[in-house]
């Protein structure tokens, strides 16, 4: 209807200018994002009650605290920065438990009078022990199952992983032989166990991180046992994984005696050798130690009184205080040792007692690592270690670039798009332009207000939803105008061309957004992003489409009353079209059989070329002063004896990508090699910068690949699905063969190409899958109505007839999306190219299948020719020669 009640166009109005208020920020992201550093430093100093600078007030008064204040965050491939996906060994947890285990089970016996036991063993995740005496061997039993504990009914307080475990006890005893017993862990208490150590990783981390003083790191747990951690701005993972990876285990030590080679340690005593750097000593010390990191209460950067160079101050609590001070005022004179993770990093000699609880680490500090040390300190010690599964690290040069270049992109995808909609459809080109900017303004509010984050595939989302916010539009303009060849009147057309428009856009935006949210399930990363930019596109160009540019044209057709509709004065398209698909379905069988046949073999002989996103490895990118010279640095690299070694070009002849194959240590090895790979070539070419690092264990990659297999065949079968119960089987059917064309003639091309086939690709099949439906799905409605409009047409006159009064449409929405795609191809990043070829190709791929592989489909299926409605069959009309 084009009469809008005025609450409706109040609402309509009104959800655009809250769209503007809160995209508006954006447009001063500098300031917005300054201001809010400088509100945080504020309140930090606030809390600390430190004097606060003028210049701080200032900065944090830069944006009116009035105004909506939240920007879209940048990604780390935007921004820079680091990201780590580590795994916490539990099993080192429950290790240490089963050893404490063994010293009660030992002291169980005892105290049971079970004097004669063997072979007490602990092991990884079990305790066993033999009873002597057969006539011990019930009241063995009974002191062992004495040791079990009742669980919480709440793991950790039924936070994390935590839910209710319904009680249960943390040891399971079982009989081994006729006089063995083994204890264990239960299930529950596993589960709990693991819980406890993500959850107190978890927080050790976070404190760790924001202590460095970092803005807006995400920390979050992922599984079972992992934790993502993503912090911007930092020059390298390996500064990150410094900085949480570190135990930090402070503990102080009488000192027995010192020499330059290690010393007999006699029993309860220990050897450790001296910072590496420092005096070198090997040092002989009591192993029970005096204090443990564990009484520090506070540990700061500070300066020593005489030299002035960096320590480290810290603070015990009164228990502390009291012992430090009882043993500094007996030992005066004597050395007394400190010890971080099992190395003396500092030996002073007590120069009179201590009794204020407080002192300093003195060690060749700098400034960064005094400041380092003291976080660890502060924050205590992981409770396991942790080990590396995925680190990408991108430089801010790189991202600041990828923003630069995706920018430009954009805005030429625009710009031709506004150009291409207003020379075809004139003035209703003009309305759905409007329609167009106001949607990339509610994509960005929408991001700005949920706090997503904007990753580099999020641009190319935004590009794409640029060409494909025009569809719905392109679908009613095209109902439209041939409503106004049968239509009385503009208003009737306008009208007509709504309502029979409606069906297929909303079947044609569902089918990808079900795309979009299984990306979004199953994806990660900057792919996430690219998900949901994708997802929010959809929906806002559906908005904008149906309620945006219907309320511009009623206004116009209202106001100006007009006598006709003039289009655009450059007919690209031809109005009609006469197309005989259906008489050479059986040759366009035989190529799309011939492609798939010619994929397989592409596939199964050249093979993909897996980034390291499903093989594992090391990707290092890097930016020469003068062009590179790729012989000298494969010669470089080659020389580190790591394996396979791929040193190319990327984009420019001073950019270079290095990849290296997965190494034996798994992540950690891994993450070494590409710290290696930077200084040598650093060294050997000064002026060189590391622009980006990926680092992807074996294990991770597996799971990515087995992910992306899965996202892709939900994908298929979700969208299948809705088809099916839309429609009948056979377009169903019909729909699924059509997409498994495409995506094995996408695999094919990126075999022959051999173009690197990563995550970013997966995220392109599942949007080719929801762009091929979306072409589909018009045809498929066309041809559903038809089948009720010509109920004694043949079903191959009919099939082409709606493929040609569809063809206008084809071809206007895969033009308008092919130009925003070939912006962004070849003005976007480099790192994106490949996602970006595989959408044009897939573009291309889909639009061929929609029309000659899709709609002969149903031929083959014999589509049911019964689509009468419930009200022609109950007046019993002749549907193709037979009553109903």
């Amino acid at each position: 209807m084009l009469y809008f009640p005025p609450w409706k166009r109040v609402l309509i109005v009104g959800v655009c200018l809250l769209g503007l208020i809160f995209a508006m920020p954006n447009l001063a992201y500098d300031t917005v994002d300054e201001a809010a550093r400088a509100s945080e430093r504020i309140a930090e100093l606030e809390r600390r009650g430190e004097p606060v600078p003028a210049e701080l007030r200032e900065a944090a008064g830069q944006w009116p605290g009035w105004l909506p204040g939240d920007v879209v965050n940048l990604g780390l491939d935007l921004r820079g920065g680091a990201h780590l996906l580590v795994e916490v060994q539990v099993s080192e947890v429950i290790a240490e438990r089963m050893q404490a285990l063994r010293a009660d089970v030992r002291q169980a016996l005892i105290e049971a009078d079970v004097r004669r036991f063997t072979d007490l063993r602990a092991s990884a995740d079990r305790v066993s022990v033999t009873i002597s005496n057969a006539e011990d061997v019930e009241r063995a039993r009974a002191a062992l199952e004495g040791l079990a504990q009742p669980l919480d009914g709440f793991l950790s307080g039924g936070f994390g992983m935590g839910g209710q475990i319904g009680g249960g006890e943390d040891l399971a005893v079982e009989a081994t032989g006729e006089q063995g017993f083994r204890l264990t862990l239960t299930e529950p208490a596993i589960a709990q166990i693991t819980d406890r150590t993500i959850v107190q990783s978890l927080e050790i981390i976070r404190r760790r991180v924001d202590e460095a003083g970092t803005r807006e790191p995400t920390i979050q747990r992922q599984g079972a046992d992992r934790v993502l951690v993503q912090v911007p701005g930092v020059g390298s993972a390996e500064e990150v994984l410094g900085l949480i990876g570190r135990t930090a285990k402070l503990t102080f030590h009488e000192v027995k005696g010192f020499d330059a080679q290690p010393p007999a340690a006699g029993p309860g005593e220990m050897v450790l050798r001296g910072r590496e750097g420092d005096d070198g000593n090997f040092y002989l010390l009591e192993r029970r130690p005096v204090l443990s990191g564990e009484r520090l209460v506070d540990s700061q950067l500070g300066f020593h009184p005489e030299n002035g160079l960096p320590v480290v101050n810290f603070r015990f609590d009164t228990a502390g205080a009291r012992v430090f001070g009882n043993y500094t005022a007996a030992n005066v004179g004597q050395l007394f040792a400190i010890v971080l993770d099992e190395e003396v990093i500092s030996a002073p000699r007590i120069q009179s007692p201590i009794l204020g609880g407080s002192g300093f680490i003195e060690g060749n500090f700098t400034a960064e690592t005094a400041t380092e040390l003291a976080i660890l300190l502060r924050s205590g010690a992981l409770p396991a270690s942790i080990k590396v599964l995925e680190q990408r690290t991108v430089g801010p040069d790189l991202g600041a670039d990828s923003i630069e270049k995706g920018r430009w992109a954009s805005l030429l995808a625009l710009a031709a798009v506004i150009v291409f909609m207003a020379t075809y459809y004139g003035r209703f080109g003009l309305f759905a332009n409007v329609a167009l900017g106001l949607n990339i303004v509610l994509i960005f509010a929408a991001l700005s207000a949920i706090g997503a984050t904007l990753t580099l595939p999020g641009i190319a989302g935004i590009v794409l939803t640029i060409g494909m916010a025009v569809d719905a539009n392109v679908l009613i303009f095209e109902r439209i105008r041939e409503e106004l060849k049968s239509s009385k009147g503009i208003a009737r057309a306008v009208e007509r061309g709504y309502e029979q428009a409606f069906s297929a856009i909303v079947d044609a935006n569902v089918t990808t957004l079900i795309a979009a949210v299984i990306l979004f399930g199953m994806g990660s990363g900057p792919v996430k992003g690219f998900a949901v930019t994708l997802g929010l596109g959809i929906l806002t160009s559906l908005f904008t489409a149906i309620w945006v540019t219907r309320l511009l044209i009623a206004l116009w057709v209202q106001r100006a009353r007009p006598k006709e509709v003039k289009w655009g004065w450059i007919p690209m398209v031809a109005e009609a079209t006469s197309f005989a698909i259906m008489r050479w379905r059986r040759p366009w069988a035989m190529f799309s059989g011939g492609a798939i046949v010619a994929s397989a073999l592409l596939v199964a002989v050249l093979g993909l070329n897996f980034g390291i996103d499903f093989r594992g490895g090391t990707l290092v990118e890097v930016r020469t002063e003068e062009p590179a010279d790729l012989a000298e640095i494969r010669q470089i690299v080659g020389g580190m004896n790591l394996g396979e070694v791929q040193v190319q070009d990327f984009g420019s002849a001073r950019d270079v990508l290095i990849r290296v194959q997965e190494q034996a240590g798994g992540g950690d090895e891994q993450t070494q090699v590409a710290a290696e790979i930077g200084e040598r070539l650093t060294a050997a070419f000064p002026g060189t910068d590391v622009n980006r690092v990926e680092v992807v264990g074996p294990k991770v990659s597996g799971e990515l690949l087995q992910a992306g297999i899965i996202a892709i065949v939900l994908a298929i079968v979700a969208i299948s699905i809705y088809i099916w119960l839309r429609f009948e089987w056979q377009f169903g059917a019909g729909a699924v063969l059509a997409l498994i064309h495409d995506v094995a003639i996408t695999m094919g091309i990126f075999a022959l190409l051999q173009i690197e086939f990563n995550l970013s690709i997966i995220a392109a099949l599942l949007t080719i899958v929801g762009y091929s439906l979306n072409d589909t799905v018009v045809i498929y409605d066309r041809i559903r109505e038809n089948l009720r409009k010509y109920k004694k047409m043949p079903l191959t006159e009919l099939l082409d007839l709606s493929v040609n009064e569809t063809m206008s449409r084809t071809i206007m929405t895969s033009g308008t999306t092919l130009i925003a795609l070939i912006a962004m191809f070849f003005l976007g990043p480099e790192v994106i190219k490949g996602f970006t070829f595989a959408m044009i190709w897939g573009i291309l791929v889909g639009t061929y299948s929609s029309v000659f592989v899709a709609a002969p489909l149903l031929m083959w299926f014999d589509v049911k020719r019964d689509w009468a409605t419930a009200e022609e069959k109950k007046a019993g009309v002749q549907f193709g020669g037979a009553q109903v």
